[in-house]
């Protein structure tokens, strides 16, 4: 039986609303770090003397372990309650930080980032069981949406404050300016946040939690080596594959059979959480892939500065924070409709991608990433409210981390994927384009031709070689754009299979 702490009088409403304030901002800096090691990643990796295969684990182990930590937040919550949970995260998360900024070695930096992910896991899951709770259902648009911008653009301008202020300092910085928002946060909580939540008699399974972390872990470790490892041409790989899918089937087994799983499956039966799991794993698919293939892009193929690149990139947020405040009048109507149109606008920001070419203008890729980030800011509120609108307010903290868990699969998966089609379509280009390089083909015969691509001579090849490696890289980047056109295709025909309740006649 879940308890709470009714010993308070009902909260006022700034009391709720400053609950809201300080749960977003506390949400908010552990959304920062998502992206923001990766613009900092080349300064780190002079500074440490790691190479690039090493200085990787620093995103690596980050990523892991919020993966791991993420599905027991229902337990945590169950045995110490949210107010605890939360607090303690809060903190932990901001002494990992300082920490981070400290570091002065590539093993203990990959530590403290473990701990940063593993004390900020809960926090997203758990903030917003917590809001949920505490608002009328009545409000859950309204609330969501302003919470969803902690969420949304927290990734978005947290890589370009951090590259700004690793340029005038160094990467330490990156991490240093989220601690005061972190203790502005965790003093919110301190003041506004009631204890709730708690489940008496609820035990922890450890078999289930255990084989979950190994496929986890596997996966993870699986997308993020196998390209640079030739795939399953690796033993390693294999090994990964094999593994994570048995603990996975151990995982499937227990959770059947078991009286207090760790997470129970008898949740899926509800169709519209079911199905929102589906959409959710989607919606991480396409929420960061655009930022993690972009700057590459622009950078080495069409030559713009990397203060430029971060400006285009915030164009996004521009756009997420637009569609938040549109989702507040979208939240008035039936979910399905905010979905389909956020998913459909993702469809025409992939296929405008895709006419991408070696001279993309700024403002080309400037409306790109403000319609992925309208259509990102519309799609969350709909989406979280259809897949909870039918779940019990004490389920929201397992249900919860499930969905935020298979959100951030969803990111790790296609980013990999990406890279992986990225690389393979480059490579295979590259091969293709050599072969018309030859003192037969009588375009490089050309005047204009055959002074900057000399066939004859060792500077004349060179520069082909670098003018087709550019080539075949901006293929293989329309290929992995055309990938993401495909996934927002696909969670179209999954909205039309929700169903909503019905409303009661007033």
């Amino acid at each position: 039986m879940t308890t709470t702490d009714n010993t308070a009088d009902t909260p006022t409403a700034f009391r709720k609303w400053m609950l809201l304030v300080s749960v977003t901002l506390a949400t908010t800096i552990y959304s920062m770090t998502v992206l923001i090691v990766s613009v900092v990643l080349p300064q780190m990796q002079g500074t440490l003397s790691a190479t690039p295969d090493q200085i990787s684990w620093v995103m690596t182990f980050n990523i892991l372990a919020t993966a791991v930590v993420t599905p027991i937040t229902g337990w945590l919550t169950s045995h110490f309650g949210w107010r605890n949970v939360m607090l303690n995260s809060v903190l932990g998360f901001v002494l990992a930080t300082v920490l981070c900024g400290q570091a002065d070695t590539l093993q203990s930096l990959v530590i403290y980032r473990i701990l940063q992910g593993g004390f900020g896991a809960p926090l997203v899951p758990l903030a917003q069981a917590v809001l949920l709770d505490s608002f009328e259902r009545r409000q859950h648009g309204l609330v969501t949406s302003i919470f969803g911008m902690g969420v949304v653009v927290g990734p978005i301008i947290g890589p370009v404050f951090g590259g700004y202020l690793s340029e005038i300092f160094n990467w330490r910085w990156a991490f240093y300016m989220i601690v005061p928002f972190g203790v502005a946060g965790y003093l919110g909580l301190w003041i506004f946040l009631r204890d709730g939540g708690r489940e008496a008699g609820k035990r922890f399974d450890w078999t289930g939690f255990l084989a979950l972390s190994f496929a986890i872990c596997c996966l993870q470790l699986l997308l993020d080596r196998a390209e640079r490892l030739d795939w399953f041409e690796s033993p390693e790989i294999i090994f990964e594959a094999a593994f994570g899918a048995f603990a996975f089937y151990i995982f499937i087994v227990h959770s059947l059979i078991s009286r207090q799983p760790l997470l129970d499956p008898k949740l899926l039966l509800n169709r519209n959480y079911a199905i929102g799991l589906v959409i959710v794993l989607i919606y991480g698919m396409l929420n960061f892939t655009p930022m993690v293939m972009l700057p590459p892009m622009l950078k080495g193929i069409a030559g713009y500065p990397e203060s430029i690149i971060g400006l285009l990139l915030s164009a996004r947020g521009g756009g997420a924070l637009l569609g938040f405040f549109l989702a507040v009048w979208v939240g008035k109507l039936d979910p399905r409709i905010g979905m389909l149109i956020g998913f459909g606008l993702l469809v025409w920001s992939g296929w405008h991608m895709m006419t991408f070419d070696m001279n993309v203008t700024s403002f080309d890729v400037g409306l790109s990433s403000a319609v992925q980030g309208l259509a990102v800011g519309i799609l969350w509120v709909p989406l979280t409210i259809a897949t909870f609108a039918t779940i019990d307010n004490t389920k929201l903290a397992q249900t919860m981390s499930v969905f935020h868990l298979l959100r951030n699969v969803g990111s790790s998966i296609f980013i990999s994927l990406s890279v992986t089609i990225l690389v393979r379509t480059s490579s295979i280009n590259y091969a293709r384009m050599t072969e018309f390089i030859s003192p037969f083909n009588k375009l490089l015969g050309f005047p204009v031709n055959h002074e900057a691509f000399d066939i004859s001579g060792v500077s004349g090849l060179a520069a082909i070689s670098i003018e087709l490696d550019r080539q075949a890289d901006m293929i293989g980047f329309l290929n992995a754009f055309g990938a993401f056109t495909v996934a927002s295709a696909l969670a179209l025909p999954l909205v039309l299979l929700v169903r909503m309740p019905r409303k009661p006649a007033s």
